[in-house]
């Protein structure tokens, strides 16, 4: 019995963590994409993977996880299952490990934008879990059902189908949850400040010089005169402090002027077209920008593009497009954050963020609440409502269906088992004569 009990919640842990992995890497699977990108950096093989390839592979990923998870929850195919997740516990934990000593990224991105853990602190979760999975791949057949074996099927199937659903959502439009600092409601000045006493991360270079073939390591302190040749300076964070959930935002113009504070503290709507790389961006929808841009021009707000591509490409860009608006030069992995799209759409007011949109789902001018000056419209997005209503459908959706099917398995079964011990009973109480 005691074995069974630890069994059992170690399924339920593993679970838990594979099924939440897997939703919050589907619901931002180009984030996903991002973190595999860095990861293939840090090991010198981005060369190997296209963006395709690697969208494919954290559509992947995600539907794995969120799969498994689902199967551990129903004790489904439990032979089967328990192997795969002894196997990805397998590959994953020792390449934690290495991100632990190695620190090659600072987010092993197991739990997207959601969870953030530190290099160490992912290591010894995957340690446990691995643990859980030995256990649960030592006596699988010790793990409870939840639905019969006859209607496992279905479960396995609608899982897969609504993971990859998910997935093919968030990449056409956005993440329906978006955990990340630029969400709809947050104020972007506030987001960029750091509270009064709070500590800061301190931070410590050591340089390295050489001189007559010998080299050696300097602080600011003991630099040394300049009869040492400079190889390379290396700065490392000797101490944790607040950072805050807004830290690299920039926009300069071509002339390298810094816009963000008159960007930000700007009175009224600002709409920013968010576009990392223009030279891969869609100009499939670019009649509706330019309506856009006109429709701010006329409105008098502000319009700007926001990318991290050079002169050249905004160039080419302009000749495809007809673009008029202003650029900016801003970090592309910021841009990355700000929308999951290229290109995006922003809109502020006076400095918090009130919508956002994928290209292939821009605002329509014409439309109630782009006919007339936004001042004279309700456009106010409730996040609080809007998540609430998402995780409504979800449940609707997923959930429910799944309980339902439960629910009926088991009431099947239990019948089954009624009928049967009934049978057994009609049967034990012939004599034996009869039986």
């Amino acid at each position: 019995m005691g074995k069974t009990v630890v069994v059992n919640l170690c399924r339920l842990l593993l679970a838990a963590v594979f099924t939440f992995s897997g939703f919050v890497k589907a619901v931002d699977p180009m984030g996903t994409q991002y973190k595999l990108h860095d990861y293939l950096v840090a090991m010198h093989l981005d060369s190997l993977a296209t963006d395709t390839i690697l969208i494919v592979a954290a559509v992947g990923l995600a539907a794995l996880e969120f799969t498994l998870g689902i199967c551990l929850l129903f004790a489904i195919q439990r032979r089967l299952v328990t192997r795969i997740s002894l196997c990805l516990m397998a590959l994953m934990t020792p390449l934690t490990l290495w991100l632990a000593i190695a620190n090659p990224i600072s987010d092993c991105g197991c739990f997207g934008d959601a969870v953030h853990l530190s290099n160490w602190m992912t290591f010894w979760k995957n340690v446990v879990l691995s643990a859980c999975a030995v256990i649960v791949a030592l006596w699988p057949l010790r793990m409870m059902r939840l639905i019969s074996q006859t209607n496992q099927w279905i479960v396995v199937q609608y899982t897969i189908l609504f993971v990859f659903f998910l997935s093919g959502f968030c990449l056409y439009y956005l993440p329906v949850f978006d955990f990340r600092p630029y969400h709809i409601g947050a104020n972007i000045p506030e987001a960029m400040q750091v509270p009064e006493g709070a500590e800061l991360p301190a931070y410590a270079t050591t340089f390295v010089m050489e001189k007559d073939g010998h080299r050696q390591e300097f602080t600011l302190e003991d630099y040394p005169d300049s009869t040492w040749t400079f190889i390379e300076a290396r700065t490392v964070q000797t101490r944790q402090g607040y950072v805050p959930p807004i830290h690299d935002l920039s926009m300069e113009d071509d002339e390298g002027e810094d816009r963000t504070e008159e960007i930000l503290h700007a009175d009224g709507y600002t709409f920013l077209l968010i576009a990392p790389h223009l030279e891969t961006a869609s100009d499939r929808h670019f009649g509706d920008i330019e309506q856009l841009h006109e429709y701010a021009l006329t409105h008098h707000y502000p319009f700007y593009a926001l990318t991290a591509s050079g002169l050249e490409a905004r160039a080419d860009w302009s000749d495809r497009t007809g673009a008029e608006y202003p650029f900016l030069t801003t970090d592309e992995t910021t841009l990355k954050t700000m929308v999951r799209s290229n290109p995006g759409l922003m809109l502020l007011h006076n400095g918090t963020v009130v919508g956002k949109w994928s290209h292939n789902d821009l605002p329509v001018v014409g439309t109630e609440q782009f006919s007339d000056s936004l001042d004279r419209q309700p456009f106010v997005h409730h996040a609080a409502a809007s998540t609430l209503r998402k995780a409504t459908t979800i449940l609707l959706w997923y959930v429910v269906p799944l309980l339902l099917l439960t629910l009926a398995d088991r009431a099947w079964a239990w019948t089954k088992w009624v009928r049967r011990k009934k049978k057994k009973q009609q049967i034990d109480s012939q004599p034996a004569d009869q039986q």
